[in-house]
């Protein structure tokens, strides 16, 4: 089935073939390639990759039968979060049901030995929510060494989820903060160093939508703007 995703589209330097980015890189010189935004762009999807990626009215008169998708804000390839393994094996995502006892922010630290030793039954339930949260900050891709879990639970669940999985070649040497985010611009500083791959025609399809006008905003605001993130050209999360 075909889908067009139609947002304004803001692509890092070189995200899609045939539309070179204002101010890219010069060999031999030291200009810094710059970001290209498509004020009317759009993103056309067939099955889990992507066929076209331009203005909106160029991909309805390729493919007039689509099913048209519009999203409020920016969208911009999928991203990458560098800490998935913290994140799911270090930190407790409370079910909706312990809300009440126990809020609904992760828990790690004191908080998490607090709840004592936890079954695998409940590290499971709480590696999926883990997941699925990760999935609303418009991630599609988790690094790991040698690009695979070890640890049965967490391998399970990705796989289950359809995030890609890659290598951790070039992630940061130290934390920000305390404890990795669920936000992947925490340590991907900006859209050109948080995004996994580009949008290119014929690379799979991951998307991510963020209710904010443009790619300063979306930094400043960081990933909890998401409002929709498609995996393998499957919308998984939508937040309206």
């Amino acid at each position: 089935m075909l889908t067009i995703h139609a947002a304004p589209l803001v692509l890092p330097a070189g995200a899609a073939p045939g539309m070179d980015a204002p101010g890219a890189d010069v060999p031999g010189t030291d200009a810094p390639a710059m970001d290209a935004t498509v004020a009317d762009g759009a993103v056309l999807v067939d099955g889990d990759r992507i066929a076209a990626v331009g203005p909106y009215e160029d991909l309805v008169e390729e493919a007039p039968g689509a099913r048209v998708r519009r999203w409020p804000g920016v969208l911009t390839p999928g991203l990458r979060q560098w800490h998935p393994l913290w994140l799911l094996r270090h930190c407790y995502h409370p079910d909706p049901r312990e809300a009440d006892e126990l809020g609904e922010e992760p828990l790690w630290g004191e908080e998490l030995a607090a709840l004592g030793d936890l079954t695998e039954t409940r590290w499971s339930g709480s590696v999926r929510r883990g997941v699925q949260r990760m999935l609303r900050y418009g991630t599609t891709a988790v690094a790991s060494p040698g690009a695979r879990f070890r640890d049965p639970l967490v391998a399970t669940a990705v796989a289950r989820s359809g995030l890609t999985v890659v290598g951790t070649t070039g992630a940061p040497g130290t934390l920000l903060g305390e404890r990795p985010d669920l936000d992947p611009f925490a340590e991907g500083y900006d859209l050109r160093g948080t995004v996994h791959a580009p949008l290119s025609v014929g690379g799979r399809a991951d998307l991510a939508v963020f209710d904010v006008p443009d790619e300063t905003v979306l930094r400043e605001r960081g990933a909890v703007t998401c409002v929709a993130t498609v995996l393998a050209g499957r919308l998984v999360y939508r937040a309206r």
